[in-house]
C-alpha cells in the first residue's frame, strides 16, 4: 500500500518512568456505589503486559509495562503527540541503560505514554529512569485512501498489520479481535482530536459484553469501533468506522472501562473489520507476552 512515509520526519521526544498516583482519597466508587481501593495508572508494572487480558485484573486503569511521562507540561504535551504506537523506545539513564523497548500506546486524562520492554530490562529499570522515543508516524497518509486517516501509528506498525486491499471497491480489510458499537464508548468522547490519549469500553452492560465478547479484550489488541468516526475528535456518525489499539485495563468508575488508542478511521466507512483472534500488536511486533522468552504463558 502507497503511504508518503520516505515525507516522515523522526524525531526524538523524551521522558521519564513516572510514579504510580493518587488522589487525597483512594477509593473509587462503583456505578453501584461500592467504594473500590485498587492500583491503577503509572509506574512499572511487572506483570501486567501486552498480550495479557485488559478486563479481569483487581486493578483500574492500569497500564501494562512501564509509564512514561515529561514533568514539563508543553514537553509532556509533544511526547504524546509525537510518539506512535510502534515507535522505538531506548533507556538513556540508569542501571536499565541501553534497553530497547516499543512504544504500545497513550493514555489520556494522564497523558502517559506506555512502552514494553522485556522482563530483564524491566527488572532494572527505576522510577526516574529517562527514556527516549524516536518518533515518527504524525502525518503518516494513505495517497490511494483519501477517506481513510492514519493516526498514532509507526510506519513500522503500519508494515507489520496484514491489511488487505480492495482497489474495486476502494476499501481497506484490517482484522480486529473484537467489533464494538460506539453507543458503549464513554471516557474521552468529545475531544477535539485523537492525536493523543485514548476513550473507554463501558463494560456495564452484561449483555453487551457477552454479546460482543468482550471478557476476552486483551491489552494490545486491535478493535474496531462501528459508528465512531475519528476524523477530528470523537464523535458517534453512523457508517463511520475506527479501528483502535486497547491501551489501559478496565475500570470500575462510571463511564470508563478499557481504553482505546485510534490507528485509523474513516468517516465514509471505508474500512471493513474481519474477526481474527490474533490480531494484536504483540503478534505484529513480537512484544509483550508474544516476545520470545517471556517468562509467563499468555
Amino acid at each position: 500500500m502507497e503511504t508518503n512515509e520516505k515525507n516522515l520526519v523522526e524525531i526524538s521526544v523524551i521522558g521519564e518512568v513516572s510514579s504510580p498516583q493518587s488522589g487525597s482519597s483512594p477509593y473509587s466508587i462503583t456505578p453501584d456505589g461500592k467504594p473500590k481501593v485498587l492500583p491503577g495508572i503509572g509506574g512499572i508494572t511487572y506483570n501486567v503486559k501486552v498480550g495479557d487480558n485488559a478486563v479481569r485484573w483487581e486493578a483500574d486503569h492500569v497500564e501494562p509495562c512501564v509509564s512514561v511521562k515529561n514533568k514539563d507540561r508543553e514537553e509532556n504535551g509533544a511526547l504524546n503527540l509525537l510518539s506512535c504506537i510502534g515507535n522505538l523506545a531506548r533507556v538513556i539513564t540508569g542501571d536499565a541503560k541501553g534497553g530497547t523497548g516499543v512504544v504500545t500506546g497513550k493514555h489520556g486524562g494522564i497523558e502517559n505514554v506506555l512502552v514494553d520492554f522485556e522482563d530483564r530490562t524491566l527488572e532494572k529499570l527505576a522510577i526516574g529512569d529517562k527514556i527516549l522515543i524516536r518518533g515518527v508516524g504524525v502525518g503518516l497518509s494513505f495517497p490511494g485512501y483519501q477517506h481513510i486517516k492514519p493516526l498514532n501509528m509507526s510506519p513500522g506498525l503500519l508494515k507489520a498489520l496484514p491489511i488487505r486491499e480492495d482497489k474495486t471497491r476502494h476499501v481497506l480489510h484490517v482484522p480486529v479481535t473484537h467489533i464494538i458499537p460506539a453507543a458503549i464508548m464513554g471516557s474521552g468522547l468529545g475531544s477535539q482530536h485523537c492525536y493523543r490519549g485514548d476513550y473507554d469500553i463501558q463494560l456495564f452492560d452484561k449483555p453487551t459484553v457477552e454479546q460482543h465478547h468482550l471478557q476476552s479484550l486483551r491489552f494490545g489488541d486491535i478493535v474496531a469501533i462501528m459508528d465512531a468516526d475519528h476524523t477530528f475528535g470523537r464523535i458517534y456518525k453512523t457508517g463511520s468506522v475506527s479501528i483502535g489499539v486497547i491501551v489501559h485495563s478496565n475500570c470500575v468508575t462510571a463511564g470508563h472501562g478499557p481504553g482505546v488508542t485510534t490507528l485509523l478511521t474513516s468517516a465514509e466507512g471505508k474500512i471493513v473489520p474481519s474477526l481474527d483472534s490474533a490480531a494484536n500488536i504483540g503478534v505484529y511486533l513480537k512484544i509483550g507476552r508474544f516476545r520470545k522468552g517471556t517468562t509467563r504463558k499468555v
